[in-house]
């Protein structure tokens, strides 16, 4: 499968329950913080919900006591679930449970938002209660219900974390709009724009509460690991979040894996490996993917989602309930180096037949137990899918919870486009989604890692800090070093003087004040971890304050390596960080002599140019003292990707990926002061660019010349509304933007 095929996998169902039973919370920090108080990270310095009847079903499997305190999630999963009855506990049970659990002290309980109209469109198993054009009923008798009950003053001091609507977003960038992977039912969902409108709404109505924090669902790393996956998602999720009255502020950030199997870390190899000069992406299991596991697919996602718009203090989750692959068959290093494929099977921990494999998979483990700030822009391990919960049913079983059945649970099928036609791996003779499955969390007792049983805790220390070095005035002293590592994450450093504790940082520099002129002083700083495991101290350094009354005279360096990349209305500059004696402490950009900004990191974004125009820029970095460097100069010129008109519409082209012999580009057509009924797109490349696959419209090539016309689904567009299209290519040498020409038929009749 190439790398522009897209990806999907499903993920499960619902909670079922049991009678409640007492169980021992489970606190993940033990440092004191009111939960009334907004904060970063509602898992820091706070216990977690155990939920009494996924606790009484695992204590009563054989070894389920071991693990039957672990705190996981509550699915609301239809509408009858709010309420409960027939013996199961609705939300304000579990809310009153959690109150109860948390005694006065800061708690976090876990929700699942999951029954969207039209939900799971690229499989059955999950098929939920709501038709496709039921948003009215997903709003009234769904969201506005749940709200309601959160916002009760009676919960007002647990943090409530919201997982919103599994796999619904993604789908519609892999599953929908003339990908190889789509499927009708997504069409619909991504035609009738009710999966964006619905999490929108889900998202301002939850966000209004101060105690929620929403985490909106983003796949995994083996669905939308490729460029042409990742950044696309992205942008479908920031539609939602500010759709129906959401803003981005709405998010405290997304969880990746849930109820999914993809290994937290691939130990054994990296996607920058290669076996006899062929690269670890090349291989079948990798298959061109950027990532290998989850955590590094959550860390791209933050920084990605943060660089198109969403809040710099946005925090990942990562669903370990079912992803510890241990156990006998557990690789216990690389594979050998006889091939490419060879390296990769025999080394990664993740055994599934392919990434694409999502239903009660057999060898699965018990992941990493739920964990506060495991690593860095990682807010929590949690266990949002319960184990022992069926992904879905073997074989089709009636029941009266909308749920079907889905051939990827069946352990004797081939496979679909979706798992590149390899077999299910799922488990035999399994119920229902969401029903509980004994043989399922037995598999996952055997092959937990860590193992049940043992001691999850961290006991190993960062790496002590090295290349210890400073600079001096007077009265302060500037500190930097090089960054320590740590099997789990570094979380800050401790800096001392004269071996007294002088302050903490979570950066590699430190600015110690107040000192004496002509003063010798000796430092030393320690790496630190979320577990409290301290590093070894670094190599001690002397330095000696200036004399007094000297001022800072001395300019920064001027910045390096000055960069631009454009699109037809901004310019995205980047440059090299400078050095100063005392320290940098920001950069003027500057264009065409005129200062537009100022910003303390090494990048900035000129927007709201002109296509097809030629900008110079200048960077200088400054100091304290108000010393400017010298300047770093380069010209930027616009891209020429607005269309020249046409009757209509306009088009825009921009440039998504380049990776030197292949691209990814997005199209946006807008319809002018009419609405349109249907569109064509046309250009002619200047070079030898060919179009190799295309979404969300039909395309025809002949030479350097392309014509795409609208898809069945998205030729009718509102007056100064838009639509899109995306396509891969190919190219050897230059890859210039083209300039489009978009024609429309008026939805008048009659008119053009």
């Amino acid at each position: 499968m190439s790398a522009n095929l897209t990806r999907r996998l499903r993920t499960a169902a619902a909670a079922v329950v049991l009678s409640a039973a007492t169980v021992v919370p489970l606190a993940l920090s033990t440092t004191a913080a009111h939960a009334a108080t907004r904060v970063d990270n509602p898992f820091v310095g706070a216990g977690v919900y155990v939920n009494p009847e996924w606790s009484a079903k695992a204590a009563a499997e054989p070894g389920g006591s071991a693990v039957s305190n672990q705190p996981t999630a509550v699915w609301m999963d239809r509408i009858a679930a709010i309420s409960g009855g027939n013996g199961t506990m609705g939300l304000r049970d579990h809310l009153n449970a959690a109150v109860q659990q948390a005694a006065g002290k800061p708690y976090v309980f876990q929700v699942v938002i999951y029954d969207l109209p039209g939900r799971d469109c690229a499989a059955l198993a999950s098929n939920g209660e709501l038709g496709p054009t039921d948003l009215p009923r997903y709003k009234s008798e769904f969201i506005d219900p749940i709200a309601a009950i959160l916002a009760d003053p009676a919960y007002a001091n647990l943090r409530i974390v919201t997982t919103v609507e599994i796999d619904s977003l993604p789908n519609l960038t892999t599953n929908a709009g003339g990908t190889a992977t789509a499927t009708a039912a997504c069409d619909v969902m991504k035609a009738n724009g009710n999966y964006v409108n619905g999490v929108g709404y889900a998202l301002a109505k939850l966000g209004a509460i101060p105690n929620v924090y929403n985490y909106v669902d983003a796949g995994h790393h083996g669905w939308l690991g490729w460029d042409s996956n990742l950044q696309p998602a992205i942008d479908t999720i920031k539609q939602a979040a500010t759709a129906s009255g959401s803003t981005v502020n709405n998010v405290q950030g997304f969880i990746v894996n849930t109820a999914n199997y993809g290994a937290l870390h691939e130990p054994n190899f990296t996607v920058g490996d290669s076996v006899n000069g062929t690269s670890v992406r090349q291989s079948k299991w990798v298959d061109w993917n950027q990532y290998v596991d989850e955590a590094s697919f959550a860390k791209a996602w933050r920084t990605k989602a943060i660089a198109s718009g969403f809040n710099s203090n946005i925090g990942m989750l990562i669903d370990t309930s079912r992803n510890g692959w241990g156990g006998a068959n557990r690789p216990a290093g690389p594979g050998p180096k006889t091939s490419v494929d060879a390296y990769v099977d025999g080394g990664r921990i993740d055994r599934r037949f392919q990434t694409g494999n999502w239903c009660n998979q057999s060898g699965a483990g018990l992941g990493e137990r739920p964990k506060a700030a495991p690593e860095d822009g990682i807010a929590a391990y949690v266990w949002v899918k319960p184990p022992g919960e069926s992904d879905g049913a073997s074989s089709a079983i009636a029941n009266d919870e909308g749920k079907g059945f889905d051939r990827m649970c069946d352990p004797t099928y081939t496979g679909n486009p979706r798992n590149n036609n390899n077999m299910s791996g799922a488990l035999a003779n399994a119920p229902v989604a969401g029903h509980w499955f004994s043989a399922q969390f037995q598999e996952l007792l055997k092959n937990a890692y860590p193992a049940v049983g043992t001691s999850t805790a961290d006991t190993t220390a960062p790496t002590a800090p090295t290349g210890l070095a400073a600079t001096a005035t007077s009265s302060s002293v500037s500190l930097t070093w090089t960054a320590s590592t740590d099997n789990v994450g570094v979380t800050g450093y401790d800096v001392y003087r004269g071996g007294t504790l002088i302050g903490s940082t979570n950066s590699t520099s430190f600015a110690d004040s107040g000192l004496t002129a002509s003063t010798a002083y000796s430092y030393t700083v320690k790496a630190k971890d979320a577990a409290g495991n301290v590093s070894a101290a670094s190599a001690a350094l002397s330095v000696t304050t200036s004399a007094g009354g000297t001022t800072d005279t001395t300019a920064p360096t001027a910045p390096t390596n000055l960069a631009a990349t454009t699109t037809s209305s901004s310019a995205s500059l980047t440059w090299g960080a400078s050095t100063d004696n005392v320290g940098v402490t920001g950069y003027n950009v500057y264009r065409g002599g005129t200062l537009i900004g100022s910003t303390t990191s090494t990048s900035y974004t000129d927007s709201g140019l002109s296509a097809s125009t030629a900008y110079s820029y200048t960077v200088k970095a400054k100091d304290a003292a108000g010393n400017l460097s010298a300047a770093a100069a380069v010209t930027a010129t616009t891209q020429s990707g607005t269309s020249t008109g046409g009757a209509g519409c306009t088009a825009t082209y921009k440039v998504s990926s380049d990776w030197g012999a292949g691209f990814n580009a997005d199209v946006t057509v807008t319809a002018g002061n009419t609405a349109i009924k249907s569109w064509k797109v046309t250009w002619t490349y200047a070079g030898n660019q060919q179009v190799t696959n295309l979404w969300n419209g039909t395309v025809s090539q002949s030479g350097q010349s392309v014509t795409v016309n609208n898809a069945g689904y998205n030729g009718a567009v509102a007056a100064n509304g838009t639509t899109s299209f995306g396509f891969g290519g190919s190219y050897s040498g230059s890859n210039a933007v083209p300039t489009l020409t978009c024609t429309a038929t008026s939805s008048t009749p009659g008119s053009r």
